[in-house]
C-alpha cells in the first residue's frame, strides 16, 4: 500500500535516537521530507546523516519557549510546507513519588507537557487540510508503570489534550493522533531494565506479559507511527493506538 508520503514534509522532535528517530525514518525510507530534532546541533546532524536523503537536523530544546515558532518556520523556509509533526520527548525521570524532586517535577512539566502543548498549538496555527500532529505517549496512559511516577502524571495530562485538541481542530481537516508504546527496545527501556539490578530477569518478566511474548523492534514502532502520520490514515483523528503486542488486552 501506497502511504502517500512522497515529498510530504514532517516535523519530528526527540529524533536523535529510540523511538522518534525509528519514525523518522519510516517517514524517510517512504519518501517524506524530514525535519530531525536534537538536544544538540551535533546529535541532531548526525541523526539526520544517518536518516540520508533530504532529512535536515536542529538543535532545539522543547522546554524552550521560542523552539516551537523557530522549528515550524524553519520548516517553511526550507521546504515551502509543513505537512505535519510527531512530538517525541524523552522519558522523565525515574522514581517514586518519594524521590522525585520539585525540581525534577517542574522541568519535566516544561519539557513533557508544556514543550509539547506549545509545539502542537504552533504548529497548528500553521497547518492546512489534511495536517496532522501525532504525540508520542506512553502505556502509562491507561496503566502506571511501577516506578516511572513522573510519566504516570504526564503522559495521561498530555492525551488528554491530545483528545481535546482533535475535537477542536477536526473542522479544520487537520488530524491528531498519539502512540502508546509499550515495552520496545530501545535504549530507554534497556536502561529501565538495568534499573531492576537485574535486566536479563525484567525482560524476562516484560515479555511474558506481552501476548506476542517479545519485544517491539524500533521499527514496528516507526512504522506504526508512519502510517498514522501519512495520508493512508486520512479518516483517524483523536485514536490513542497501543504499539504494545497486545498487552494492554483490549481496544
Amino acid at each position: 500500500m501506497d502511504l502517500g508520503l512522497q515529498d510530504r514534509v514532517y516535523l519530528v522532535t526527540g529524533a536523535t535516537r529510540g523511538l522518534g528517530f525509528a519514525a523518522a525514518r519510516e517517514l524517510a525510507v517512504d519518501g517524506a521530507k524530514v525535519i530531525v530534532t536534537g538536544r544538540t546541533g551535533e546529535s541532531a546532524a548526525g541523526a539526520a546523516a544517518r536518516l540520508g536523503g533530504d532529512a535536515t537536523g536542529i538543535a532545539a530544546d522543547n522546554a524552550d519557549p521560542s523552539a516551537a515558532d523557530r522549528l515550524v518556520t524553519a520548516a517553511y523556509e526550507r521546504h515551502g510546507r509543513l505537512d505535519g509533526v510527531l512530538i517525541s520527548v524523552g522519558g522523565p525521570p525515574a522514581g517514586s513519588f518519594e524521590t522525585v524532586t520539585d525540581d525534577q517535577w517542574r522541568s519535566s512539566f516544561e519539557t513533557v507537557f508544556l514543550g509539547a502543548v506549545r509545539l502542537a498549538r504552533t504548529a497548528a496555527g500553521r497547518l492546512g487540510e489534511g495536517g496532522v500532529i501525532g504525540f508520542v505517549l506512553s502505556g502509562s496512559v491507561h496503566e502506571p508503570i511501577a516506578g516511572l511516577t513522573v510519566s504516570n502524571g504526564l503522559r495521561p495530562g498530555l492525551a488528554g489534550f491530545a483528545k481535546s485538541l482533535a475535537n477542536e481542530v477536526g473542522p479544520r481537516g487537520i488530524r491528531v493522533v498519539g502512540l502508546l508504546p509499550g515495552r520496545i527496545d530501545t535504549d530507554r527501556v534497556r536502561e529501565l531494565d538495568a534499573l531492576t539490578g537485574d535486566a536479563e530477569a525484567a525482560r524476562e518478566r516484560g515479555s511474558a506479559a506481552v501476548p506476542l511474548r517479545r519485544y517491539g523492534s524500533p521499527e514496528e514502532f516507526g512504522r506504526a507511527a508512519a502510517f498514522l502520520l501519512s495520508p493512508a490514515a486520512s479518516y483517524l483523528t483523536g485514536v490513542l493506538l497501543p504499539v504494545d503486542g497486545g498487552a494492554r488486552h483490549g481496544f
